[in-house]
């Protein structure tokens, strides 16, 4: 069995879950893969410009094993947590000169959160597509526009550079990490063992249409996002929908567009597809009905709108969530 060395920074101020959630995948991957018949060894190294005890997020303190200049040979995986204490380091020549040290000898360099923006200090995302926090997104683009940065997913593979979203997506980070090293089967074991609702794609948004919007100051139109999605096959053209708030059917559409940041078509399209999203990962439903279900009416106009929301088809969507539920069951 060969070990896979891992390295993970940090630092004052660092988002505990940013270091704890991938060290956890890590750790029961390592776990349940023999019990798969797939070899699994991990082994996680927490370091720090100095060794010892610091002062995680919320205050929590952690211990970094070994100061970054102690760290000798080549690292398998180098995992660049986020967190409030990224902002006192980006200018540290000192830290961006030892980051930089260990990603040079990295086989495959990671970030989760704002994590990148320390390592595009670095120049390792340059010339590549990477992703952050949502509100962090903006900047990293202004301050490193040599970087393409996707808002969009919650993470991004490019070559052996990736980058994660906030949080929790460094779990679905790292286990896109550990299906690329051990396979889809071990991957979704260990989601089942963490109690993870899905595997999620790193192509899915970073968070749903409803949270995304602005809230709107009309409260006859922030009921009325309320009331769309449990009533996906209702008529939702523009005219019902100006009829049911009470306004002319142009007002409506400027109004919609000016408080909520889309259009309405736009709007319940993007929470139609979510909708079939998951009846298409749940259920077994045929993608007729699905389409009938949402609101759509017809497989092929689903099947339009559904390329345009997330590149792909309905049958190719349930087709991957279908194998890993078929290859999960068969390894349990």
């Amino acid at each position: 069995m060969t070990t896979h060395r891992v390295v993970i920074v940090a630092y004052p101020g660092v988002q505990l879950l940013d270091v704890v959630g991938p060290s956890e995948v890590l750790t029961v991957a390592s776990m349940v893969g023999p019990g798969l018949g797939v070899p699994v060894d991990y082994d996680v190294t927490l370091v720090a410009l100095e060794a010892g005890p610091l002062r995680a997020s919320g205050g929590l303190g952690i211990v970094a094993d070994l100061a970054m200049d102690e760290v000798d040979g080549p690292i398998d995986t180098l995992l660049v947590p986020g967190g409030a204490g990224v902002h006192a380091l980006a200018d540290d020549p000192v830290f961006e000169a030892a980051l930089a040290n260990l990603a040079s000898r990295a086989g495959r360099v990671a970030s989760v959160c704002t994590g990148a923006l320390l390592l595009a200090e670095t120049g390792i995302f340059d010339g590549r597509r990477a992703t952050t926090h949502w509100a962090w997104c903006e900047q990293l683009a202004s301050r490193y526009p040599a970087i393409d940065v996707d808002p969009e997913p919650i993470f991004v593979r490019d070559g052996d550079v990736w980058s994660s979203a906030g949080v929790t997506a460094g779990m679905d980070l790292t286990l896109a990490l550990l299906a690329a090293d051990h396979g889809d089967v071990v991957a979704h074991e260990v989601a089942r063992w963490l109690v993870l609702f899905t595997r999620r794609p790193g192509g899915q948004a970073q968070f749903s249409t409803h949270l995304s919007v602005r809230p709107p100051s009309t409260p006859s139109l922030t009921d009325l996002l309320g009331w769309i999605p449990d009533h996906l096959e209702r008529d939702l053209a523009v005219p019902a929908l100006a009829e049911r708030v009470g306004m002319a059917p142009r007002t409506f559409a400027r109004a919609f567009a000016k408080e909520v940041g889309m259009t309405p078509a736009a709007y319940v399209e993007a929470i139609r597809v979510e909708a079939a999203q998951q009846m298409l990962q749940l259920g077994d439903a045929k993608v007729a009905a699905v389409a009938r279900r949402c609101g759509f009416g017809t497989p092929e106009t689903m099947l339009r709108a559904f390329r345009r929301r997330t590149g792909t088809t309905p049958g190719v969507y349930r087709q991957h969530f279908r194998s890993l539920r078929s290859s999960s069951a068969g390894a349990a």
